[in-house]
């Protein structure tokens, strides 16, 4: 769970990333969910987008992708939002 000191400084580090994946028509997939989970074992926070046409909200397409992967919600602003998840063997953002 992040206090809201961490979650603030990921927002500020996650204003300048660009989106990296997107949530369409099709929705939230297996093949979604694999893509996020290697990228937040990557890169550890990443920004999302979703699209028009899909039928979730951006805070519904949140969740569902934290659960799925389980990490956590930084921030959810209009269709974008952002997912951090600690890489336990080789972090790449220090929260301390």
């Amino acid at each position: 769970m992040l206090t809201s000191k961490q979650r603030a400084t990921l927002r500020g580090i996650a204003s300048g990333y660009e989106t990296i994946l997107q949530v369409g028509k099709n929705g939230i997939g297996e093949t979604l969910i694999q893509q996020v989970s290697d990228a937040l074992r990557k890169r550890e926070l990443i920004k999302l987008h979703v699209l028009e046409n899909s039928e979730l909200s951006a805070r519904e397409a949140a969740e569902q992708l934290a659960e799925a992967t389980e990490s956590e919600v930084v921030q959810v602003i209009g269709s974008r939002f952002v997912l951090y998840k600690r890489n336990p063997k080789k972090p790449v953002i220090d929260l301390k």
